[in-house]
């Protein structure tokens, strides 16, 4: 696939150099360690590699995001997870941030020194932004903040928060700000996903953040959270390609070691339909996810169909491939810790986060229809 012209050399060599280091790499395993301490370490390691640059530089590459995010979701899901949240917070800081605001967090999330989040999600509003409620309410030259944000990933392990919070109404009311965690008055509670990461609520209890804070002007929330999910939606595409890939190449090996039969599995017809329509699932969703990230590197910055058409058949392929290796790896496959149970585990959030499937069909309709 990376042969194909979507890539060009640097890019082709990066990917393929950056798969045989972090497979070689024995990283963090959340299943056994505290899920923070495993997160912080895959950070770290990143860092140190030099990898977590590309999440956070200026001008963004959306093609080596999601090169960088296939290979690390093949070999290591809270690696994986350590970069996406590390881009998620950082992003908006690249788009909106000030000198100041640049030079004070982005080298240090590049190094993995900083630790960062993004906390839109309320109770009351996932997918709705416009729902968005909790307030930020000005005092004096700053603003109080008073609420609760949750399914907050990297709560209780992340240095600096970009929160959204309402500074008026409709889709002008949105604000961003950069909050420190060790703000006076914020609290964490922690919540547990079916894949092991950090995550929870962050509750509000007179936050207080100066002007200072406030990432890009009062109002432009929206403009920077939409401009950000664009963004990162194509790379869940790619980390999803990466699950699929690895469930695709451990269910080869699984079928041409096992016996039954008389013969092995890979000489059984049922299992070589299988086999095929999972191979051919996951060509048309790298294919879609190369498209958009080409799309936007090219300069095409709004491509909300191929981005979510990309994201939507990428997850739900994904989803399909994995369930069938678990369904060949039969009895094994559904122990704990096996790699078909783990990825099982580990796919199924992505055809939620960041607009789910239903989300963007609505998406990729109203695009088409425009």
């Amino acid at each position: 696939m990376l042969d194909l012209p979507f890539f060009n050399d640097e890019q082709r060599s990066y990917a393929r150099e950056l798969d045989v280091n972090v497979g070689n790499h024995l990283w963090p395993d959340p299943e056994t360690i505290d899920d923070g301490q495993a997160l912080l370490t895959a950070l770290k390691t990143l860092g140190k590699a030099d990898v977590l640059k590309h999440a956070v530089s200026d001008p963004w590459s959306l093609r080596a995001n999601v090169l960088i995010r296939e290979v690390l979701a093949y070999h290591s899901g809270i690696a994986d997870l350590a970069y996406i949240m590390q881009a998620l917070g950082g992003v908006p800081i690249t788009i909106a941030g000030t000198d100041d605001q640049k030079q004070s967090i982005l080298p240090g999330a590049a190094s993995g020194d900083f630790c960062l989040a993004f906390a839109i999600t309320e109770p009351g509003a996932g997918s709705d932004l416009t729902r968005l409620s909790m307030p930020a309410e000005k005092d004096g030259e700053g603003y109080v903040l008073n609420g609760v944000k949750h399914l907050v990933s990297n709560v209780g392990v992340a240095t600096h928060y970009t929160l959204f919070a309402r500074t008026g109404d409709g889709n002008r009311g949105l604000t961003a700000f950069i909050l420190p965690a060790d703000s006076e008055g914020l609290s964490f509670e922690k919540q547990t996903p079916t894949a092991p990461h950090p995550l929870g609520r962050m509750v509000f209890e007179d936050v207080k953040l100066p002007s200072s804070a406030r990432l890009g002007e009062e109002g432009g929330g929206m403009k920077i959270a939409l401009a950000t999910l664009g963004r990162m939606r194509t790379t869940v595409a790619a980390a999803a390609n990466g699950m699929a890939r690895r469930a695709l190449d451990e269910a080869l090996l699984h079928c041409k070691s096992r016996e039954l039969f008389g013969s092995t599995l890979a000489e059984q017809p049922i299992a070589q339909g299988i086999l095929a329509e999972m191979r051919a699932r996951l060509d048309a969703s790298r294919l879609l996810t190369y498209r958009a990230a080409w799309l936007f590197d090219k300069g095409d910055e709004k491509i909300p169909l191929e981005a979510g058409v990309a994201k939507w058949q990428s997850t739900e392929n994904a989803q399909w491939i994995i369930d069938k290796a678990l369904q060949l790896a039969g009895g094994k496959g559904t122990l704990r810790g096996s790699i078909f149970e783990r990825l099982y585990r580990e796919i199924r959030p992505l055809r939620i986060y960041e607009g789910a499937s239903e989300i963007q069909q609505l998406v990729v309709a109203r695009a088409m229809l425009e």
